[in-house]
This record gives structure tokens, C-alpha cells and sequence, in this order.
């Protein structure tokens, strides 16, 4: 009979997951990765709940592996005026990476978390579909994963509700049971990117001019790394109008700022592509992502040089933002995607 090795958290969705194997018969081991940012409250609950279910926890210290795959990534991509979103660099290298390699060198089977998405098997190929449960669907943070870890991979949350799985910890008396969602980037729990990126590199940085689409200044700004495109609030202006951050200049250290039409775009180019199916052509038609928070939009997909692929909204988006990923998807089914530059 298979065995599994589950990524442990200390939230509801892993404990979830375990217990699910557990009922079913499958014997399973826990792992969990000790990074910077994970508090020592998560480790109690994880290892609480893998002692009332009987698994093993492998507690794996990998500060060091992630701040060098994932915090300096994050920190180079702020340097360079995008704005990165850590969690798929984290799924890409560190959950997909690192513990998918650590499964399959001690002997397990698959490799399950907590992920809100399913992998669905048709004939010899494996698809990365939607969950269930649209309202907490993760598809677009794990469209990095490598295909062939697809047959490798268990998204059991996939097929349930948040609900559900709380209720379940509830009657079987877990004590992480009430534990809230973690809203934030795990090395940031206070949300001020910039305050911890300063920190990480011991600097601070050169403030500079805040100016309009036509180049007037109206202000000064205290460093770039401090804003975003779309950006409307903490920009410490008191203008006639809103505004908003709608491009940053690192070569003459400026954050421009325009209207709320000036943001809206209907195209993007993306690099680092990930294809998770076949059949994709040039041109074709689609759904396409450009943030966690948005919903899919109709687009087409054009093929460029060095891997790139073009993406073309039927309508314009709004705010666009470099470092962000756009995800692909064909109804359900995740195509693929890539880093927005």
C-alpha cells in the first residue's frame, strides 16, 4: 500500500488532510518546514496534531535554503521595481522543490498539502484543475509546479470546503481547530515589505520625486521600494484628485502617478513560462489571471522569442503589475503561466 509524507502547516488544512488519510487506511508521515517567520505557536500545533493522530513529523530546518530561493528573490525583484508574489516562489522551489526531492529520496509515494486545487488523471496524462470550492481555489499560486511531479502530487482539500474541514477538527477535538488563516507573507507578518527589506539589507532608501504622466512634479516620495503600481493610499499627497502609482522609474528614482484610467491595460508579456498541458497554439483563446485577487478574464495567448508568451485581454485590466504571474486556464484546467514583466 502507498505512503504518503504530508506538508505540515500547524493550520486546519493539513491537519485536515492527515486526518483524511488516517480514516481511509493510508498511512502517512508529516513534515514541516522550520523557516524564518514560521512562529514557534505553528510548530506546537503541528507537532500537537501529528501526536493526536500518530504520525511522524519530520521537522526540517531549511532557514538558510529559503532565504536564499525565496527572501533574496523577493528582495532583487523590489530592487528592480516589480512586485513579487513569494508564494509561488516558495510553492516553485521550496514545497515543490526541496520536499517533493525529500519525499521521493526516503521512499514515499506522494506528496500531499493543503492546497485548495485538484490534479485530475485523463488516460496517461495529469491535469491541475480549479478547486471545488472556487471561493478558496489556490490554483493560481501552484501553476509553477513541474508537470512531471504532477503523478506525484495530492491536492486532497481540493474536493472540500474550508467548512468542512474545520467542523471535522472540531468534533474530533483538535486544538488547532479555531486557528485563523494566515493572511500575509510568512516573513512579513505585519504586511511592511519595505520596513523588513531594509531591515534584510541594512539600508534604507534614496526618497525622490513623485511626478505626473507629463513629468510636474507634486512631491517626494520615501524610496521605491515602498510602492506599487495601482497604488493610491500612503502616498502622503494631498492632490486635487486621486491618483495612483501608475509606473516606477529606477533610473531617475521617480514614482509616477496618473488617473485610474491610466492603469488599465489589455496586454502583457510573460517570461518564465510553465506549460502544464499540451495543444496550447499560437493565438489561441483562453482565460487568463493577472493577480491572486482578480478573476479570470477571455484573452489570447501569442508565442514570442526566448520562451515568452504575449497575453491579450478582450477587455483592460486594471493596474498590471510587473513581477506579478499571469495564469492561463482553460475553463477549469490550469494551462500554465508565467512571471508578468
Amino acid at each position: 500500500m502507498d505512503k504518503g509524507l504530508v506538508a505540515v502547516s500547524g493550520g486546519v488544512d493539513s491537519t485536515a488532510v492527515m486526518l483524511g488519510y488516517i480514516r481511509n487506511g493510508i498511512d502517512v508521515d508529516g513534515v514541516m518546514m522550520k523557516l524564518c517567520g514560521v512562529d514557534e505557536s505553528a510548530i506546537s500545533d503541528a507537532k500537537a496534531a501529528c501526536w493526536k493522530l500518530g504520525v511522524h513529523l519530520h521537522l526540517l530546518d531549511l532557514e538558510e535554503e529559503f532565504s536564499k530561493l525565496v527572501i533574496d528573490e523577493f528582495v532583487n525583484e523590489y530592487l528592480n521595481c516589480r512586485t513579487p508574489n513569494p508564494c509561488i516562489l516558495c510553492n516553485i522551489r521550496m514545497k515543490f522543490g526541496i520536499l517533493a526531492e525529500f519525499a521521493k529520496n526516503n521512499g514515499y509515494d506522494f506528496l500531499a498539502t493543503g492546497h485548495y486545487a485538484r490534479i485530475e488523471r485523463s488516460g496517461e496524462n495529469f491535469f491541475l484543475k480549479k478547486a471545488v470550492d472556487f471561493k478558496k481555489d489556490q490554483s493560481y499560486v501552484l501553476y509553477g509546479i513541474q508537470r512531471e511531479l504532477l503523478p506525484f502530487v495530492r491536492f486532497p482539500m481540493g474536493e472540500s470546503t474550508k467548512e468542512e474541514a474545520r467542523e471535522q477538527l472540531v468534533n474530533e477535538g483538535f486544538s488547532n481547530a479555531r486557528r485563523k488563516d494566515s493572511q500575509d507573507i510568512c516573513f512579513v507578518p505585519d504586511g511592511k515589505y519595505a520596513d523588513f527589506i531594509e531591515s534584510y539589507l541594512g539600508r534604507s532608501f534614496e526618497e525622490g520625486e513623485f511626478c505626473d504622466l507629463s513629468g510636474n512634479v507634486l512631491g517626494r516620495h520615501k524610496g521605491l521600494i515602498r510602492y506599487t503600481i495601482g497604488q493610491r493610499k500612503g502616498l502622503g499627497l494631498a492632490l486635487p484628485q486621486p491618483m495612483y502609482v501608475t509606473e516606477l522609474q529606477k533610473e531617475t528614482n521617480r514614482v509616477i502617478l496618473g488617473l485610474t484610467e491610466d492603469l488599465m491595460s489589455n496586454r502583457l508579456v510573460a517570461d518564465n513560462v510553465n506549460w502544464l498541458a499540451d495543444g496550447i497554439t499560437d493565438g489561441m483563446k483562453l482565460s487568463a489571471r493577472a493577480r491572486y485577487n482578480m478573476k479570470e478574464s477571455p484573452a489570447r495567448v501569442f508565442f514570442e522569442e526566448d520562451g515568452r508568451i504575449l497575453v491579450e485581454f478582450e477587455e483592460p485590466q486594471r493596474a498590471i503589475t510587473s513581477g506579478q504571474s499571469v495564469v492561463l486556464y482553460d475553463e477549469d484546467v490550469v494551462l500554465g503561466g508565467g512571471r508578468i514583466i
